[in-house]
């Protein structure tokens, strides 16, 4: 009876662990990559919720390949190597077929090996420094020409900008940036005493010193503009020490690449009224599509006062992109699926089209918003269409022959138009 009873019980558990696996083999399971603790929590926090808000629109409109879609979360919290870890977690423990995750370019760059090893999927929704294009990451943020260029221009032609501060968070997506940046501004006649560059660590906070000199190099005669590529907490003590030190806008304008609606909603805008961020969204822009994302997200979210961001964009339009092209492959393989992705087009936020190009980068619009006292952001300036992201800048002369194109017969992420060759990864 004793030994009946074992095999009987044996035969619950077998059938248990086949009841567990065959529901696993149902769900369609989406890693979610952003630190919800440390440093950068205060950006990627929403970006998280973001994910979850899509995933369960998804599964509210029945799912992909008549499967639901699984989230599973992790929290690398702004720690840059324990990126590699949860990235190796989620695909090779968790098994999921995609992720979406990653702020910093340290933290992208971190995860980058173990998703070429373990041929993972990556939606990367940041804006970042270019000179990159893995086949397993899709670049939905701003490149450089997308960004920081027309962000220089605006300044120069529109505010008469001719002394330049370069400030950064000390990481690679701000020095290389600068670099780009320095180079660009050499190219339009800018000598080197008319550059100030600087860089902080993540999370400074004593900025006293800091704005005290820029406000000097910016009482020299010419004007002066401030490109931030500050990034995380750090910019809240940043913006309220060029309020205590009385710079406004009007006389030392900043603009920003890592400043949005969610970083404002944490101080008084007030100080700020006049300063500018470049980005491809603003939740200020007048689109059905805008209407309708800010109202899913805050009820799904339970906050009518809680705002919306580019990045929140870019994630949203990797989504739909990602689950249009599972549908169109009929699989969630990554070969697949990241052949697929290649044309797919979906309405962005702003009221235009969003497309994938072959080098893994979007087309976006730019936009040049300014801060108003409540802490939204009025469009002064936006590209009649949209730019094509570029992997490779045409600024720097280490990558200025490369291009990026997964496509036959190219398939190759860093392509030397003159010598013909593929110096990386190849499809």
């Amino acid at each position: 009876m004793k030994f009946k009873k074992l095999i009987i019980a044996s035969s619950i558990i077998a059938s248990s662990l086949v009841a567990q696996m065959a529901v696993a083999a149902d769900t369609i399971k989406v890693g979610v990559l952003h630190s919800l603790s440390g440093t950068m929590a205060i950006s990627e926090t929403t970006l998280k919720d973001t994910v979850l808000m899509m995933i369960e629109q998804q599964n509210k409109a029945g799912g992909l390949l008549g499967k639901k879609l699984e989230a599973v979360v992790v929290d690398p919290a702004s720690n840059w190597p324990l990126f590699a870890e949860k990235t190796r977690e989620l695909l090779a423990k968790e098994k999921v077929d995609v992720i979406f995750g990653c702020w910093t370019s340290v933290s992208r760059k971190s995860a980058l090996p173990v998703l070429e090893e373990l041929n993972g999927l990556l939606f990367y929704p940041v804006q970042y420094e270019g000179e990159e294009s893995s086949k397993n990451v899709f670049y939905t943020g701003a490149a450089p020409n997308q960004q920081a260029i027309p962000a220089v221009d605006y300044l120069m032609d529109e505010m008469g900008a001719t002394r330049w501060v370069l400030a950064g968070t000390d990481y690679v997506y701000p020095r290389t940036t600068n670099k780009i940046l320095e180079s660009y501004l050499k190219s339009k006649g800018v000598k080197d005493e008319d550059i100030m560059i600087n860089y902080t660590p993540f999370g400074h906070s004593d900025w006293q010193g800091i704005v005290s000199s820029i406000k000097k190099f910016g009482s020299e005669g010419k004007k002066t503009a401030v490109v931030s590529t500050i990034n995380g907490d750090a910019n809240i003590p940043f913006y309220k020490e060029l309020g205590n030190q009385g710079i406004s806008a009007e006389d030392i304008p900043v603009v920003a690449f890592s400043v949005g609606e969610e970083e404002l909603s944490g101080f008084d805008a007030k100080p700020l009224v006049g300063h500018l961020a470049a980005w491809n969204y603003f939740q200020s822009v007048e689109s059905d599509e805008n209407e309708a994302f800010i109202e899913a997200w805050q009820s799904y979210i339970g906050d009518e006062k809680r705002v919306t961001n580019d990045p929140m964009e870019a994630t949203y339009i990797g989504f739909k992109m990602w689950a249009k092209a599972v549908e169109k492959a009929g699989t969630t393989k990554v070969s697949a699926v990241e052949q697929a992705m290649i044309g797919i087009a979906v309405p962005n936020l702003t009221g235009g089209i969003a497309v994938m190009n072959a080098n893994h980068h979007l087309s976006k619009p730019v936009l040049i918003g300014e801060i108003q006292d409540d802490g939204q952001f009025e469009v002064v300036s936006e590209t009649p269409g949209t730019v094509i992201g570029d992997a490779w800048s045409d600024y720097l002369p280490s990558s200025q022959n490369l291009i990026s194109d997964w496509t036959a017969p190219v398939n190759c992420g860093n392509f030397d138009v003159k010598t013909a060759k593929c110096s990386g990864q190849k499809f």
